[in-house]
């Protein structure tokens, strides 16, 4: 056995860092140092991120937490290499030439893009005798170890987190290395400045963001410790507040994995037991509240591995006969923050200048563009994307197509929620609307939520000229109340005439029940306990991804143009061309088909479901 042990401590290991910028409970990075040398490479490849191209605020933010990563390294005794390159495969072929690295690590991905890139990098490394290792760092459980009694894989979240909570889990997190020893190797000479993630444009607006936000995974511990001890307490209370300090503000730092999520988990779930001890019934409830939080993002990338389609196409397949409106003056008037609905307009004018929304506001916008504009969920998600701080593609999937009614247990589709309403039980003081509405700040709080119903009388005095310095109403709620429901009608006929039209879907399986109707609307059962398949890459924490069963339903390969996120942009340039997998949304709604699945250099044959999860994804 020590002759085992003395043997590994000779290989020389490239480390290539993602999305898990911390140096403690990375188990990537410790088990190299464990093992001997180590080579770690930060690769920044923009032609693979396609129409999820970073925007602004979120590329500043891995900019910063890149410089502290490399800093950690550095009085560790190893650097962080930066390589921005046309091909990772080929960028990690350079480094173990140059190194002559036995062994490639890296900490797994879960969305989509990701798992596509993944898969081709095992692959040809793979046929070049490379051996490659992948850990979980990102997750409490791996996608594929929770399943219902039958073995498939949930599409409710309660099933999903009630079974989540009952498996026992080692809370053990592996401690930073002591020290690291360089693998000496030269791959070129790249600084970070040269990975391009920050225009010269941009740094003014950028550097307002560091007055708010310090990023970086010693940063990330500070602000663990504040909000376990400071606001945990009363997290229950205060999580709807949308003004003030009233939710955790960990989301940017766990997103880029400066922050272990099995370090937040089980940080919690100390507090928990010490409040159960002295029977304080807040400080549970709060507990059980941020617990949930956590799940969501763990149901997000449960939901986004097990179907990989999810953040183009609805998971519930009616929806792709719904009538949606293709509107791009109100999508405009929606991102300028000009709908005339003062919370909707609010949250939408803070989102553009800081990268920011609190949960609720995301719902309440989310939710007006989807039900009140009829405008499609895909392009809201992808305009999020582009500016949020903390965009997250598996959060922003699930949040979208709960939103939308895409999914079993969401919001009902029929379901539509009054912002005049919302702005009375969220913002009753209307200090949220003051705050980023400077024209309504003199209007009395009786109106502020509906100012279009105020005297004209207390409108001139408040400053106020509706359709001037502030918009009229983009719609009338009730008259969007009626439409939502035409279009419901017309959607579910459809519906049921391509029913009739394809023998009632003969060859489905219809395992779930529609959330707007009686009807029952096909998910393909995702078989998730079965015989393990050993791995190419010698891993035995590898991926293994499920099959889908029977549904294997033809589809098309579009195109995406790219997306350089903001870049500077005003909302009203925003180039819908990026927000849309082809010309029209039925389109995307019929594609089950990742757009990260064909290589931009050549167009792939189309495939099925099944397919794309045996081609592309399954380590066999």
């Amino acid at each position: 056995m020590e002759k085992a042990m003395g043997s590994s401590r000779n290989e020389k290991t490239i480390v290539w860092f993602r999305r898990d910028l911390r140096i403690e409970d990375n188990p990537a990075l410790a088990e190299a140092a464990r093992d001997g040398s180590v080579f770690a490479v930060f690769i920044w490849c923009p032609k693979e991120e396609q129409q999820f191209y970073p925007g602004r605020v979120s590329r500043w933010w891995l900019k910063q937490s890149l410089i502290h990563l490399h800093q950690s390294l550095k009085s560790l005794g190893a650097d962080l290499v930066f390589m921005k390159a046309h091909s990772t495969i080929s960028a990690l072929i350079e480094c173990i030439t140059a190194v002559g690295a036995t062994k490639v690590v890296y900490n797994q991905l879960y969305d989509p893009v990701s798992l596509v890139r993944d898969h081709n990098v095992k692959q040809k490394l793979g046929e070049l005798g490379v051996p490659v290792q992948t850990y979980n760092a990102d997750m409490l459980y791996e996608p594929w170890e929770v399943y219902d009694n039958q073995g498939y894989a949930f599409t409710t979240f309660n099933g999903y987190w009630d079974k989540c909570l009952k498996m026992q889990k080692d809370p053990s997190i592996r401690l930073p290395p002591c020290r690291l020893v360089q693998a000496v190797g030269t791959v070129g000479d790249s600084t970070i400045e040269k990975l391009g993630l920050e225009d010269e444009s941009e740094k003014p607006s950028n550097a307002l963001l560091g007055r708010g936000w310090s990023p970086g995974f010693i940063n990330a511990e500070k602000a663990l410790i504040t909000f376990i001890e400071n606001h945990l307490l009363n997290y229950a209370k205060n999580r709807l507040k949308v003004t003030g300090n009233s939710t955790s503000i960990l989301s940017p730092y766990i997103h880029f994995g400066e922050l272990s999520i099995k370090k937040v988990f089980h940080s919690v779930i100390m507090k928990q037991i010490q409040w159960a001890k002295d029977q304080n019934r807040e400080g549970e409830k709060s507990v059980t509240c941020f617990l949930k939080s956590i799940g969501f993002r763990e149901y997000s990338r449960y939901i986004c591995f097990n179907f990989p389609f999810t953040h183009e196409r609805s998971l519930l397949s009616n929806l792709r006969y719904f009538p949606w409106e293709t509107n791009q003056a109100h999508f405009k008037a929606w991102r300028q923050g000009r709908t005339g609905y003062p919370l909707v307009d609010a949250g939408m004018r803070e989102l553009w200048a800081t990268g920011w929304l609190h949960n609720k506001i995301r719902v309440i916008t989310a939710s007006f563009l989807v039900k009140c504009l009829l405008l499609p969920w895909q392009w809201g998600m992808k305009y999020f994307w582009d500016t949020l701080l903390d965009a997250d593609l598996e959060s922003d999937v699930l949040g979208w197509q709960y939103i939308s009614g895409s999914l079993p247990d969401g919001h009902e589709l029929r379901r539509l929620d009054s912002p005049e309403v919302q702005g009375f039980k969220f913002d009753p003081e209307g200090e949220y609307i003051r705050q980023w509405l400077p024209e309504l700040s003199r209007i009395p709080t009786e109106w502020i939520h509906h100012p279009w119903n105020a005297p004209l009388a207390v409108l001139q005095a408040s400053g106020v000229e509706l359709g001037l310095n502030y918009p009229k109403p983009i719609i009338d709620i009730e008259l969007a109340r009626d439409n939502l429901t035409t279009a419901i009608l017309l959607m579910n006929e459809k519906e049921s005439a391509s029913k009739q039209d394809n023998n009632n879907c003969e060859g489905t399986n219809e395992v779930v029940v529609d959330n707007c109707g009686p009807e029952n609307f096909p998910i393909p059962k995702v078989l998730l306990k079965k015989e393990k398949i050993p791995c190419p890459s010698n891993s035995s924490n590898d991926q293994k991804v499920p099959s889908m069963q029977k549904n294997s339903v033809g589809v098309n390969s579009n195109r995406v143009k790219r997306s350089r996120g903001l870049e500077g942009q005003e909302p009203d340039e925003y180039n819908l061309e990026d927000c849309k997998s082809g010309s029209e949304f039925e389109k995307t709604d019929d594609d089950l088909c990742s757009t990260a699945v064909s290589s931009p250099a050549s167009k792939k044959q189309a495939t099925g479901t099944s397919s794309f999860c045996s081609r592309y994804l399954t380590m066999k």
